[in-house]
């Protein structure tokens, strides 16, 4: 192994060997307290600690760096304390994600670091998301991110380096090539030679290192960074290295052949660096035993003070709060004066009041600059407020949603389109997974609204019809709006951009251009998790929300001896309850509608609710009219078949001479 010390000098050498020793020996005290059964999981980088220590040294302190699972040295270059490290690792309540993860699935705004969750790719769409906000504000940062040879399959990484590309955006896409994903050894992975290879695909900068040579990892990375942070710009490093240990230490390394070991022993980044500053005159045998004596000292002394931690204690009251940012909304009235506005301009005019107040604001979808979008939205909106802040995307929900987190996490809020909210499946994983449970585990607000022109009535068919907020609701950490009408479709949405945790806001398009109704003037906010009761009946009571709301409204109109309460849920997470009840209790009949399917749809939630807790009121079941359990046809013939209207009125009749 050739080492380049170039002007460095001795102290600095010997700085780097005592960064390098540090993780190696945590590594080995972390394997004997595993045999000693004294902890129970250890996913080991032994062998790989030149990248981790020697990237980490070559950016600025104040610089973001989205490190992996096996990149110990990261956490340790930026002198996090073991202390808090083993507390993290035990789960104890002292650690970062207070017993609720392990690992280094988190985050720390102190040190600048944000771990990874267990689904490799997400974190490059994050680091996208940190360097947009960075060369937004002018910022000459550069941002580091890991991944795996194994991850560079998943579309996250094409993804992520893709919009780095056509943005432009200063992120070092850092893979670590160990030669194996858990057991799937390189040759079955990829066929390209290299994966520095990709980078030209990408029209970006590709280098390829030795990652087990320090002083070669820091000089390259260093040099990097110093370029684009003058000239924003991606480059993808592939770091050549060895994992000496398994994937974890449950899983062995029996697939992995004797040669391949005997091979990569004698690359070892710290022995052939300890070799090399003797050679150097920076060390000598003496001083080698007496550094390691004094880190072996420091590191036991953490360790078991680690241990003495205490315990979390168990609150579910608190596991449920911590679930959000803290945040009580303050709502905003409305002005008396009003104008009469559809569905759609009212978005519009939310979005735009948005972009005023808020001038960290920024908006990502495919097709929303220019072109406004493909409902028309945002249409005029660059030429307001620039291409900086109104971006279109390439064709890449998951990425989009993972940058808009990024951008969250370095001080920007961000609104995310989904050119329909069928096309969120693509993006699922970043919200159930990132957006939903950052808080939770590591006390970060996720800034970021998700909207989702939704829902059926055009004829759409399958792919650009369905109503998936079920597919949401169940998942904790996320808050759900479905406003029904032009005055809530503005008040939700600027609510929604005010509140710091993420929120799915569901626009129907069926409701965009054939409901008009007056919008108030100028900048308010609806109640988020307020329900509205727009009728009021002794015989039954209608739970709905979006275009329900509509078809309800149009029973009661042909009706209108019906008698009936109707209640516009307007948010699904959290819901009203107190409202739902008092509306049982005056009624003692209830219809629950909704467009989505019947089967586990939202609806079956309320009913359960009511069920558990409004029994005693009750005279009749809880009946539910949804749509059949079918995928959207896009026949009209057969799609109003299959929308719930078309059984509304039955359903209601069963209702009432239960």
């Amino acid at each position: 192994m050739q080492f380049n010390r170039g002007d460095k000098d001795d102290k600095f050498l010997l700085n780097l060997y005592k960064r390098l020793l540090y993780p190696r020996m945590v590594e080995d005290k972390m394997l004997k307290l595993l045999r000693q059964g004294r902890i129970g999981k250890w996913f080991s980088g032994i062998g790989q600690e030149a990248i981790a220590v020697g990237s980490t040294l070559a950016m600025q302190s104040e610089e973001y760096i989205l490190p992996m699972h096996r990149n110990l040295g990261v956490f340790t270059s930026r002198d996090i304390p073991l202390k808090k490290l083993m507390a993290q690792w035990q789960g104890k309540i002292t650690g970062f994600t207070k017993g609720r993860d392990r690992s280094f699935h988190f985050g720390t705004q102190d040190y600048k670091i944000i771990g990874m969750i267990s689904h490799l790719g997400p974190q490059m769409a994050l680091a996208d998301g940190i360097a947009l906000a960075d060369m937004l504000r002018h910022q000459p940062h550069a941002t580091l991110v890991y991944t795996g040879e194994g991850a560079t399959s998943e579309g996250d990484f094409h993804e992520a380096v893709n919009v780095a590309a056509v943005w432009n955006l200063p992120v070092i896409f850092l893979i670590e090539n160990n030669g194996y994903g858990l057991s799937t050894p390189k040759s079955e992975q990829f066929r390209c030679k290299n994966l520095v290879d990709k980078a030209i695909g990408y029209g970006i900068e590709g280098i390829q290192i030795d990652g087990n040579n320090i002083l070669e990892v820091y000089d390259t990375i260093n040099q990097l960074a110093m370029e684009i942070r003058k000239d924003p710009r991606p480059v993808l490093v592939e770091c050549l290295t060895f994992r000496m240990r398994g994937h974890e230490e449950a899983s062995g390394t029996k697939y992995v052949p004797q040669e391949l070991f005997d091979e990569w022993e004698k690359k070892d980044p710290l022995s052939n660096y300890e070799t090399y500053l003797i050679e150097q005159g920076v060390l000598t045998s003496d001083t080698i035993i007496d550094i390691k004596i004094q880190v072996k000292r420091d590191i036991e002394l953490e360790v078991e003070e680690a241990f003495n931690e205490d315990e979390p204690i168990a609150n579910a009251n608190q596991e449920e709060a911590d679930m959000y940012f803290p945040y009580t909304q303050q709502v905003i009235q409305p002005n008396q004066s009003s104008t009469e506005k559809r569905y759609l301009d009212a978005i519009t005019d939310g979005l735009d009041l948005a972009m005023q107040k808020y001038p960290n604001l920024v908006l990502m979808g495919q097709d929303i600059a220019d072109y406004g979008g493909a409902f028309k939205i945002t249409d005029g909106f660059t030429a307001k407020y620039g291409k900086g802040r109104v971006r279109n995307t390439p064709i890449c929900e998951s990425a989009i949603v993972g940058a808009g987190l990024g951008l969250s996490i370095n001080g920007y809020k961000a609104v995310v389109e989904m050119q329909f909210a069928d096309f969120v499946t693509v993006g699922f994983n970043q919200i159930v997974n990132n957006l939903a449970k950052t808080h939770y585990r590591w006390g970060e607000k996720a800034d970021v609204v998700v909207r989702m022109p939704t829902g059926a009535g055009t004829g759409a068919g399958p792919f650009h019809s369905q109503s998936n907020e079920a597919w949401f609701t169940k998942t904790p950490g996320l808050k759900i709006v479905y406003p029904a009408f032009p005055e809530d479709a503005k008040g939700l949405l600027l609510a929604a951009i005010e509140d710091p945790n993420p929120v799915l806001y569901f626009e129907h398009k069926y409701l965009y251009r054939s409901l008009t109704a007056p919008v108030p003037d100028g900048y308010y906010t609806t109640e988020i998790g307020k329900a509205v009761t727009l009728a009021k009946g002794n015989k039954f009571a209608i739970i709905t929300y979006g275009l329900g709301v509509h078809w309800a409204l149009d029973y009661l109109k042909h009706h209108p001896e019906s008698d009936a309460t109707l209640i516009d849920l307007r948010t699904l997470q959290p819901w009203d309850k107190e409202t739902v009840k008092q509306a049982v209790k005056a009624t003692g009949r209830v219809l629950i509608l909704h467009e989505d399917t019947l089967t586990n749809g939202f609806g079956a939630e309320i009913s359960a609710w009511i069920g558990e807790h409004c029994f005693a009121y009750l005279d009749a079941p809880v009946m539910r009219c949804a749509s059949l359990d079918t995928a959207i046809p896009m026949s009209k013939i057969l799609e109003e078949d299959f929308l719930a209207k078309a059984r509304l009125a039955e359903t209601i009749e069963k209702l009432l001479k239960y």
